[in-house]
């Protein structure tokens, strides 16, 4: 084997070391892009869950608010009215 042959040899086999190496690296990158598109998806699940729980806050929130705030008018009403009639 001349020394142009191993020269050629070694360039080749180099190569395919290369080759093999980002093979790896582009399974790796897979693997990696799998992981972040679950976390993607678990972070929009829960995103949506937060904004549902919070529209549910706001409902409850504002059925409070159209029970209460009659109720304390008509007790002020009240404790007006034992107040003027008393005294």
């Amino acid at each position: 084997m001349t020394q142009d042959q191993q020269f050629s040899q070694d360039h080749w086999q180099l190569l395919r070391e290369i080759r093999d190496g980002q093979q790896k690296i582009i399974e790796m990158m897979s693997t990696q892009q799998a992981l972040a598109e679950e976390q993607v998806k678990r972070s929009r699940e829960s995103v949506a869950e937060s904004v549902g729980l919070q529209r549910l806050a706001l409902q409850r929130q504002r059925t409070i608010t159209l029970v209460a705030i009659p109720a304390i008018l008509v007790c002020i009403a009240a404790i007006c009215y034992l107040v003027l009639r008393y005294f």
